[in-house]
């Protein structure tokens, strides 16, 4: 499979990054990690075919992972003239989330009927689930206050895994998540800090030997990190917006 970093940024736009968005092409099929509000520009930027993309997998519904859904939904209705099916998945909410989100960015606009199959998948913890040829396991992280949703993804296509911590502090879930995964996508927040909610560099390094990822790319990193990756301070492998590479 090729995986595309179409945005690997934090919130704030550090580094001048496009929000989280990654685009997976596997030999059947093609979806989304996460949907930034920033999404939409950046997939166009990369002349990726939004009408190609099958499945969007949402890791939680803060707007720099979920708020490019209401651009790439009217975007789908109105330019891009889509008639394919699509699906769209994340955790316990989702459709609740989904109207909110239309209806803030374009009220009315939920009311919509589109022009095309739309699925909506809330994902249990813990459980695969097989959606379009690609099998997910959500795993709940920390994020935010306890109950809210929150998920990591152990992503299993065309034999490869890809395993993706989503924005969370250290959780000891985040082993079996990452475990030998083929690429392990780690958010590194901060590079020794630790904090509520986020994950960092010197924490996420000091499990590596229990995870054992064959390939490790650290992503949605601040601008304290930033500057030390640039300074040469980070020896591991890190996202770049438009970066792809093969599985």
């Amino acid at each position: 499979m090729e995986v595309t970093f179409v945005g690997c940024g934090d919130a704030f736009g550090s580094g001048g990054r496009y929000q989280t968005c990654f685009h997976v092409a596997a030999a059947r099929t093609r979806f989304l990690i996460d949907c930034g509000a920033s999404s939409l520009a950046a997939l166009k930027r990369l002349g990726i075919d939004r009408n190609a993309i099958e499945t969007i997998l949402v890791t939680h519904f803060h707007a720099d992972h979920f708020g490019g859904i209401p651009f790439f939904m009217l975007d789908a209705q109105f330019f891009a003239r889509r008639r394919a099916p699509l699906t769209i998945a994340g955790p316990p909410g989702l459709g609740e989330w989904v109207t909110r989100a239309m209806e803030t960015a374009f009220p009315g606009s939920s009311r919509t009927v589109p022009k095309f199959e739309l699925t909506l998948v809330e994902l249990e913890p813990d459980r695969a689930t097989e959606i379009g040829g690609v099998s997910v396991t959500p795993t709940l992280v920390v994020h935010g206050p306890p109950g809210e949703p929150f998920f990591a993804y152990r992503v299993t296509v065309d034999g490869k895994v890809l395993a993706y911590t989503g924005d969370t502090e250290w959780v000891e879930g985040l082993v079996e998540v990452g475990r030998d995964a083929d690429l392990f996508i780690a958010e590194a927040y901060f590079f020794d800090k630790t904090v509520p909610y986020h994950l960092d560099l010197k924490t996420l390094v000091a499990n590596l030997d229990r995870i054992r990822p064959r390939r490790l790319i650290l992503t949605h990193m601040n601008e304290d990190m930033l500057a030390r990756v640039a300074a040469g301070e980070v020896v591991h492998e890190v996202a770049e917006d438009g970066k792809t590479i093969t599985v």
